[in-house]
């Protein structure tokens, strides 16, 4: 009798989108379960990698599905290969975008990068960090510049001619600019062929990537093979729907949570997560089994919520933020726990309501702040603020207080 094909783990295949090759066939080369038993009997964890460009400074939760699967394999015994793309982030990761991205300096890249690494975990105990920094062997934090500034220029011409102009149109990004008559530039190109030769220098097994990655990791696989190693498996992730909704989470459409957000204000950002996008989060963001959850609507959301902000802060943060925030919707004036607090000490008084808000740092401006009370969106203790040149003549009227922007973010007032 055939023996029945091994199918992925249940840690490996929840929520993924794609995985090839995909193959059902016995040949490790062809079929990732095999790979994985494979790694098993031959005592040889794999190396998965994942890139990330530091283009920014902030990792939300649409860019946690990643590492939540590179912790996985952590945990499974296998070694992540995180590479810290300090060189192609100065080209810019052309995927996504109708026109050439600007390039960062040198300086901006790693400031970024260290950014990066403490959302991650760099120096904090595992429990509450999405990589394992920790326990050795597991982990392995590269720059790219390692080995891509010391390209020399015949090394990077045989790169060049492993690829055609048509196989670069064929990615749909460049296909559309291309077609639509906006401007590529050349070293465009170059980007997802850097990055594939980023799995020969680290010789990985596995590459994780959005679905949107497709083209760039197996650019990978097809650059291993020109260096005679054994192509990668690509493993793709979907593209975490932001707040609305709608749209994919990114913080230019201002839909997105913070991983490194307060217990308060990641909770009530969650629970407000529309009705279609909640199994969306669960599956993608948590470990809850799908078949215990409740059928409510309501119930769901708020399931959802406290389960992904315990990933984060712990269950104990997680339950006082989800009561915090009950409270504080209700209008209640009971005493709130562990909200955040917002120092007065750099308001100078009296001082007009707008320019409080943007002084405590609930607004990234004072015009910012402006409209945002003409819009009803401040509350303190629950009261809209409705005129934004209200005067508060002193700091004794607002210490203890809690001034609300929307139903998301909170900050208890404090000397």
């Amino acid at each position: 009798m055939q023996e029945k094909p091994i199918s992925l783990p249940t840690w490996l295949a929840r929520g993924i989108a794609d995985v090839f090759p995909s193959s059902t066939s016995e040949d490790p080369d062809q079929n990732l379960a095999q790979r994985l038993r494979e790694s098993c009997t031959k005592k040889r964890p794999l190396r998965i990698k994942l890139g990330i460009d530091p283009t920014g400074s902030d990792i939300h939760l649409g860019h946690s599905i990643l590492f939540r699967k590179l912790r996985a394999f952590q945990d499974a015994g296998h070694i992540a290969v995180l590479i810290i793309g300090d060189f192609t982030a100065r080209i810019g990761d052309p995927t996504g975008k109708s026109k050439t991205r600007l390039q960062l300096s040198a300086e901006q890249v790693e400031l970024n990068a260290k950014n990066y690494l403490e959302q991650l975990g760099y120096g904090h105990p595992p429990e509450l960090s999405l990589l394992d920094f920790t326990t050795p062997g597991r982990l392995e934090v590269r720059r790219n510049s390692d080995w891509l500034a010391q390209l020399e220029l015949g090394e990077i011409i045989n790169l060049l001619s492993t690829s055609t102009v048509g196989q670069m149109l064929a990615k749909e990004d460049f296909g559309n600019r291309y077609n639509s008559g906006n401007p590529i530039s050349l070293h465009e190109f170059l980007y997802p062929l850097l990055q594939g030769y980023d799995s020969v220098a680290v010789n990985a097994d596995v590459e994780l990537g959005g679905t949107d990655q497709k083209f760039n990791v197996a650019m990978g696989r097809d650059l291993q093979r020109l260096f005679d190693q054994k192509p990668q498996f690509g493993l793709l992730l979907p593209i975490l729907v932001g707040l609305d909704g709608v749209q994919k989470m990114s913080k230019s459409l201002g839909n997105t949570v913070g991983i490194d957000e307060d217990a308060l204000s990641m909770y009530s950002k969650l629970e407000k997560v529309p009705d279609t996008a909640v199994r969306e989060y669960l599956i993608a963001l948590t470990d809850l089994n799908q078949n215990d959850l409740t059928e409510n609507p309501r119930e769901l959301q708020k399931e959802m919520a406290l389960a992904v902000t315990a990933t984060r802060h712990g269950l104990d943060a997680a339950r006082a933020a989800q009561i915090n925030a009950e409270k504080l919707i209700s209008g209640s004036k009971d005493s709130l726990s562990d909200v955040p607090e917002a120092s007065l000490s750099p308001v100078t008084f009296p001082v007009k309501a707008f320019y409080l808000v943007s002084a405590i740092g609930l607004c990234a401006s004072s015009s910012e702040a402006r409209r945002q009370i003409q819009g009803g969106g401040i509350r303190l203790d629950g009261e809209k603020i409705t005129d934004p040149n209200f005067e508060f003549s002193d700091s004794r009227s607002l210490v203890g207080k809690v001034l609300q922007l929307g139903k998301k973010t909170f900050r208890r007032l404090i000397h």
